[in-house]
C-alpha cells in the first residue's frame, strides 16, 4: 500500500473496539498509532479516573480537546479517540478535518459484554445500571458519531480482521 498521508480516526462508544482495531490497523498499515486516552495518561502521569475525580468530567473533556488538537496535527496516523470526544462542537469540527473518520458502531449487548469486566471507565464505574447508562450514552452521542464519520461500520458479530479489511479498502479508494 502506498504511503498513507491522511489520518484514520476511530470514533464510537466505549467498548466498540477503537483501541483494539486501531492498534492492529496501524500495525498492518505500518504507521503510528495513538490512543487519545492513553496519550492523556502519558502526559499527565495519572489515570483517567483520577482526572475525573479531581477535575470532574469538564476538566477531562478540556484535556481531551487539547489532546485531539495535538493528535490532529499528525499525518498518516491511526488515532483512537475517547467515546465522549464528540460531545464538544469544536472537537466535531476538528475530527472532520483530521482525515478519514470511522464510526465503530456496536449493539448495546456487545458494548455491555465488552465493558463488563472493565475497571477503568469512570462513567460506567459510578453506574448502578450499566445497560441504561450505555443506552443513554449512545442515545446522546450516536447522532454526533454519524455527523463526523466518513465511514460507519457495525462491528456487532464481526471479527477484528473483517473490520480492519473494510477500513483498509475504504482508505485505499
Amino acid at each position: 500500500m502506498a504511503k498513507m498521508l491522511e489520518n484514520i480516526v476511530l470514533v464510537g462508544p466505549m467498548g466498540s473496539g477503537k483501541t483494539t482495531v486501531g492498534r492492529r490497523l496501524a500495525d498492518e498499515l505500518g504507521c503510528n498509532f495513538f490512543d487519545s486516552d492513553h496519550e492523556i495518561i502519558d502526559k499527565t502521569g495519572v489515570s483517567i479516573e483520577h482526572i475525573f475525580d479531581i477535575e470532574g468530567e469538564k476538566g477531562f473533556r478540556a484535556r481531551e480537546s487539547q489532546m485531539l488538537s495535538e493528535l490532529s496535527q499528525k499525518s498518516g496516523a491511526v488515532i483512537a479517540t475517547g467515546g465522549g470526544i464528540v460531545l464538544r462542537s469544536e472537537n466535531r469540527a476538528l475530527l472532520q478535518q483530521s482525515g478519514i473518520v470511522v464510526y465503530l458502531a456496536s449493539s448495546i449487548e456487545q458494548l455491555l459484554k465488552r465493558t463488563s469486566k472493565s475497571k477503568n471507565r469512570p462513567i460506567l464505574e459510578k453506574s448502578l445500571d450499566r445497560e441504561k447508562t450505555i443506552r443513554d450514552i449512545l442515545s446522546a452521542r450516536e447522532a454526533y458519531y454519524r455527523e463526523v464519520s466518513t465511514l460507519e461500520i457495525d462491528t456487532t458479530g464481526k471479527q477484528l480482521h473483517e473490520v480492519i479489511e473494510v477500513i483498509k479498502q475504504y482508505a485505499q479508494r
